[in-house]
């Protein structure tokens, strides 16, 4: 193979005389700087592990309190009250005397440091579990909030790296189980007659008074022992030990920019953006990324960011793994039912943009058929887990099956060269539908759903993301999507032709193909997990809407919080949808706490109900829908950060569960809560570097968010993004096979919820009730 041919390093020839050798001077120089590189990587990875494990000291701070330490040996205060003289009686006694002092001075100057150290993150710990704040109304910061932020900001040093506040971040909270009890039927009262509510009470407090104590005995002991009381079962019992596909099911999609495609050049598109991400991995290897921050202070959890890259999700019989790898130096690449291997690095360093298009455009001239069987070999990981887990210790535990799946699973991450155009079209009805459709499943064999991401490309140079869900959520691969759209665009570039700048090495080795022996047995498998998946596929009913007429920036003028303001639109285009209400999840992030992941609000409470009413009732006043609009705003905003911080309802009531399941343990409670069907799955896409694109001065170069499957058979699956001040994207959806959904159906449901007349929104009086009401017409209007 040429690719083989081009990897020798050296060759010899044997003669009487003597070994003949010849070495490549370009292949030794390779080799040099590939050393030199993976030193340096060394040597900067552990300048920032020292940077952020003393943090929120220095490293500089030591060599103060050594010389000032030092400095009292010639003096008459004895600044270590003793200590000093203690450590020096331990000493050995044939130093001289000069440098037992010295040394006495610098061991318990080294002592004080890493007290000072602990001392200062214990205290930053204590500030950051202070959450009166989030609590406080928009605009109105009491006296003790301000001072905290100031205490925040002098404890947090200058310039924090991506993991500097995690030993200081506090663990998340157990909350009581009476308070948790008492939320949740408060959460469904609105939801059940008033039979079926006494029955649900009955449950709780026979709960309460029973088993609940000894089962938040046993959790108090795991909060107290664990980082995270939550994160670990939930990651293992929500995802990985899911035997059913993972495919729309459990991955989501992140779209490309809406309006703009940099380029119309597929090769170029993949080059820029493959070479972003190994600038993003780079930073993030070395912790070089800013923390992300609320409010730009308060300090969010970082962990899950570690396995962005290098990670696969590993199928079992009875679980699945998450496999995380130290750096890879390739990618795989699926194209036309051929998998390629792609080498990130020549002579130490990445390809660069133009490099990797050339690579990319190789694959695509390549007119090679796909071996018997690898056609749709990545069906495997769109179907069952069980057939999987068996296929893979059956064919894929030798030879070169084994060492191409290594190769899959090994990948920085994978990338599909699709053999389509999508994209938003504004022209073209439908286009938005069948992008994230796309996005989502594809053809159920050409992306490989196990891999931490997919990265998928089209012909036309649109791109976009799968993502697997195990490993994290939604925000931490929309940070990574943030970065590398805005380095793509601003940074990186590309010529008048549309391909990627900079010179070309045509001298670096051609992509490999990777080789395949599967067995008829193997093709009867992977074809049964195809035709799985693509039931499962066919059934996704898929819809998204764009809302440009007003935005964030409207609804915001009214104090209303944009969040709350959605949801309540939800609320009444469920209600006017299926004529009546049903148990709503909205996703919020618990990651001001260490590895916290998500919580649940409960969106449909008995005030958002009582607006929805309210509005489909002809003889309530406007008055009085404004009133009970701000009631179900207000306890949607209460919920939500109760959520944030720690005091949610349902990852208590999971945890519960799962430990009575380990202390075998019946609780028909604990089964009923956990057994009730989420009809209504909603979350919204947030938007986390602002500083990264200017959009007053870019307005066309705004992101379409995300979605994913619906969570339920009979319900629908709603992700949102806000954007800007003037746009409002929702991705919906439904199944097919339910005769009760319809995504369509429920965006024009939505629209009508929230829309306003068209130019009214131009005309609107600043900060006024007047304001809310026409914002909200016909929401609040009743039309």
């Amino acid at each position: 193979m040429a690719e083989a041919h081009q990897a020798v390093g050296f060759e010899f020839t044997v003669r009487p005389d003597g070994a003949d050798i010849k070495l490549s001077q370009e292949v030794i120089k390779n080799i040099y700087l590939s050393g030199v590189t993976a030193w340096r990587k060394r040597a900067i990875q552990f300048k920032n592990g020292v940077l952020a494990g003393v943090y929120p000291a220095s490293p500089s701070s030591w060599l103060i309190v050594v010389i000032a330490m030092i400095s009292t040996l010639y003096t008459r205060v004895d600044l270590s009250l003793g200590m000093i003289d203690l450590i020096k009686e331990n000493l050995p006694r044939n130093l001289a005397l000069t440098l037992t002092c010295v040394l006495s001075a610098i061991l318990f100057a080294t002592l004080l440091w890493l007290f000072l150290i602990y001392l200062l993150r214990y205290s930053l710990k204590a500030l950051l579990s202070y959450h009166a704040w989030i609590f406080e109304s928009h605009g109105k910061m009491s006296s003790s909030t301000k001072l905290w932020l100031s205490l925040i900001k002098m404890f947090s040093g200058r310039r924090p790296l991506l993991y500097s506040f995690q030993a200081s971040l506090p663990r998340l909270p157990l909350p009581s189980v009476d308070d948790t009890i008492d939320r949740y039927l408060e959460s469904v009262h609105a939801l059940l007659d008033d039979k079926r509510y006494k029955q649900m009470e009955t449950l709780a407090n026979d709960f309460r008074n029973t088993s609940a104590p000894q089962l938040q005995r046993y959790l108090l002991l795991k909060s107290w022992w664990a980082t995270n009381y939550v994160s670990d079962w939930w990651e293992e019992y929500i995802y990985l030990r899911g035997r059913s596909p993972i495919m729309v099911n459990s991955n989501f999609y992140v779209m490309d920019l809406l309006y703009i495609t940099p380029t119309q050049r597929q090769t170029a598109r993949a080059g820029n953006v493959v070479h972003a991400m190994l600038q993003y991995r780079r930073k993030l290897e070395r912790g070089e990324h800013a923390p992300v921050r609320a409010l730009g202070i308060v300090p969010m959890c970082s962990s899950q960011m570690e396995r962005i890259f290098n990670t696969t999700r590993i199928p079992g019989i009875e679980t699945d793994i998450v496999q995380h790898l130290s750096d890879r130096k390739h990618l795989v690449v699926y194209h036309r039912g051929r998998f390629f291997q792609v080498w990130l690095y020549t002579g130490g360093r990445h390809l660069l943009p133009s490099e990797l298009e050339m690579q990319f455009q190789r694959i695509l001239n390549d007119t090679s058929e796909p071996q018997p069987g690898e056609l749709k070999l990545a069906a495997l990981t769109a179907g069952n887990r069980v057939p999987w887990a068996r296929a893979r210790l059956k064919y894929f535990s030798q030879g070169v099956n084994k060492a191409s799946l290594q190769a899959v699973e090994s990948s920085a991450f994978f990338l599909t060269l699709d053999d389509e155009a999508q994209g938003y079209d504004p022209a073209k009805t439908g286009s938005l539908d069948g992008y994230a459709k796309s996005l989502l499943h594809g053809k159920c064999y050409d992306r490989w759903f196990d891999k931490s991401f997919t990265l998928i490309s089209y012909t036309n140079g649109k791109m976009g993301i799968n993502t697997e869900h195990s490993w994290a959520d939604a925000p931490i691969i929309g940070h990574m999507w943030e970065y590398v759209l805005a380095t793509d665009c601003f940074h990186l570039g590309y010529t008048e032709e549309g391909h990627c700048k900079g010179d070309i090495n045509k001298g670096i080795p051609p992509p490999a193909r990777l080789e395949w022996q599967i067995p008829k047995e193997c093709r009867e498998t992977i074809e049964t997990s195809y035709v799985l998946a693509k039931q499962i596929a066919d059934d996704v009913d898929f819809h998204g809407c764009l809302f440009s007429e007003f935005g964030k920036g409207l609804i915001k003028k009214c104090r209303t919080s944009p969040d709350a303001f959605i949801q309540l639109a939800l609320q009444l285009a469920q209600f006017r949808d299926q004529g009546g209400f049903c148990l709503t999840y909205e996703s919020s992030m618990t990651r001001m706490f260490r590895e916290g992941r998500t919580e649940t609000v409960r969106s449909c409470t008995s005030e958002a109900v009582a607006f929805v009413r309210a509005m489909e009732e002809e003889d309530k006043t406007n008055g009085t829908r404004l009133e009970l609009f701000r009631k179900a705003a207000d306890k949607h905003q209460n919920m939500y950060r109760l959520a944030m911080t720690g005091s949610g309802i349902d990852r208590h009531l999971f945890c519960l569960y799962i430990m009575s399941k380990y202390l075998r343990m019946d609780s028909p409670f604990l089964k009923q809560v956990l057994s009730e069907p989420w009809k209504l799955s909603t979350s919204q896409t947030p938007q986390q570097q602002l500083n990264l694109v200017d959009i007053n001065k870019f307005p066309r170069y705004v992101g379409a968010g995300g979605g994913f499957g619906p969570v339920a058979d009979d319900g629908y699956g709603v992700s949102y993004i806000i954007v800007g001040e003037d746009l409002i994207t929702f991705h919906i959806s439904s199944k097919f096979s339910s005769s009760e959904t319809d995504s369509f159906r429920f965006g024009q449901n939505i629209r009508k919820a929230i829309c306003p007349p068209v130019g009214q929104a131009k005309h609107l009086e600043n900060g006024t009730v007047r304001d809310l009401l026409l914002i909200c017409n016909p929401l609040i209007m009743g039309r």
